[in-house]
């Protein structure tokens, strides 16, 4: 299992740049908008991994199957 990470770069034009490893589905969500409270700033531009596409695809999945057996 790895780790939950959220790695952070200050550039040198004071934009931030963050990414999140080891987080599921919405969870990265969490964390990005602590990292906004803690710089008082606004995420201005933002994109999901291919991690997150799959958890949310198995949710949905998940939430089909159930739908389909009642």
């Amino acid at each position: 299992m790895t780790d939950k990470q959220l790695i952070v770069q200050v550039r040198p034009d004071g934009t931030v740049h963050a990414e999140t490893l080891g987080m599921h589905g919405k969870e990265c969500l969490d964390y990005i908008a602590v990292l906004e409270n803690m710089l008082d700033a606004e995420t201005t531009e933002s994109s999901f991994t291919d991690a997150y596409a799959q958890v949310a695809a198995e949710q949905e999945t998940t939430a089909q199957n159930w739908d389909s057996t009642q």
